[in-house]
């Protein structure tokens, strides 16, 4: 009796946003996603001016990674940015969102 071919697990392109790093640049603002599995994208943020305002950036930054993570994982999350060590650098953490009735 032969094996039964096994389905391959596709492999999502995007690992699970951990963390990202915003950097005010004077170039433009460019960030750093962190993967749950140790990968990383890193780039300039998209559709931001380079004039934006912090505020302005971290919203685009964290309209980003929460759309990555539902386009790759279909998970909602958040993002929870700490107080900022440098005035031009701000480090955001990635939670999921609970969904009522799970655990």
């Amino acid at each position: 009796m032969g094996k039964r071919p096994q389905a391959k697990k596709k492999r999502t392109p995007f690992g699970m946003p951990k963390a990202v790093v915003l950097l005010a640049t004077p170039e433009g603002w460019r960030h750093t996603v962190l993967t749950a599995e140790g990968g990383m994208l890193c780039g300039r943020l998209p559709d931001a001016p380079i004039d934006a305002d912090p505020a302005e950036a971290r919203g685009r930054a964290e309209a980003m990674v929460v759309g990555l993570a539902r386009d790759f994982h279909e998970v909602d999350v958040e993002v929870v940015w700490d107080s900022p060590q440098e005035p031009s650098s701000w480090t955001g953490h990635v939670t999921p969102h609970r969904t009522p009735g799970t655990a």
